[in-house]
């Protein structure tokens, strides 16, 4: 699929761009909250690592909220 501008997208590719970016943002800020807030006597791995995966897309906070936390 060739890239394709802002200005040529219709609406709902819009909103479905903007959508995936929001989600992405909202996992991503309680993914590294739940990190910041939680002992790291409770995260499997140092923290600092998990810091760094959670920035990796979507599949970063959500390896972590199903490998990184114990509990």
């Amino acid at each position: 699929m060739a890239k394709r501008k802002w200005s040529e997208m219709a609406g709902p590719q819009k909103f479905g761009t903007v959508a995936a970016g929001v989600v992405q943002l909202v996992l991503a800020g309680l993914a590294w909250s739940d990190l910041a807030h939680r002992p790291a006597k409770k995260v499997n791995g140092p923290k600092g690592v998990w810091a760094a995966v959670i920035s990796i897309n979507f599949a970063g906070p959500i390896a972590y909220f199903l490998a990184g936390r114990k509990d």
